[in-house]
């Protein structure tokens, strides 16, 4: 009873004490901030990595950390899922990620942009791209170092075309 009592106090005053506050901040986290949380909160995807590979990790971390539903699968050889998906030779990465619905998104794209495909996919469009592997990029953070990269759009046709151009982490947001 002892302990019962103890422990319902010490969480309810913190709880009560601290109400005001997290209150306060509560409103602007749930506009703006909340929205990158959850932006990919509907989405279901398969990633296809190599199992040796650590900023895949990251940006599945990462992806799920802004809802992704995602579905880690480690294969022999990436690249021939790079083929089945036609990711482009020059817009590779380390990664395929394919939603339920069948679009790809190859490489450390931003949850950001994915979100915005998804929200009207382009009628000639099968996914978008981050080549290579951008310093900087979700998934390939280091020190304070960043790279500016372009977030492209991968087309029917086999086309490409710029869908973005990051300049600043910031703009990755």
């Amino acid at each position: 009873n002892s302990a019962a009592t103890d422990s319902a106090p010490a969480t309810e005053p913190t709880i009560a004490t601290h109400t005001e506050q997290p209150t306060a901040e509560m409103t602007p986290i749930s506009a703006p901030s909340d929205t990158p949380s959850t932006i990919l909160k509907k989405i279901s995807a398969t990633v296809y990595k190599d199992a040796n590979c650590g900023c895949c990790k990251e940006w599945i971390g990462y992806a799920e950390g802004h809802g992704l539903n995602a579905t880690a699968q480690n294969v022999e050889d990436v690249s021939l899922f790079k083929e089945r998906y036609s990711v482009p030779q020059q817009m590779r990465s380390c990664h395929t990620t394919v939603t339920t619905d069948g679009y790809v998104f190859e490489g450390h794209v931003p949850a950001k942009y994915m979100a915005q495909f998804l929200k009207n996919p382009p009628s000639d469009a099968i996914g978008l791209a981050v080549p290579s592997m951008p310093v900087g990029s979700p998934g390939m953070e280091y020190q304070d170092k960043f790279m500016p990269y372009k977030v492209m759009q991968l087309n029917k046709d086999g086309s490409t075309a710029i869908y973005a151009t990051i300049d600043t982490p910031q703009q990755q947001i």
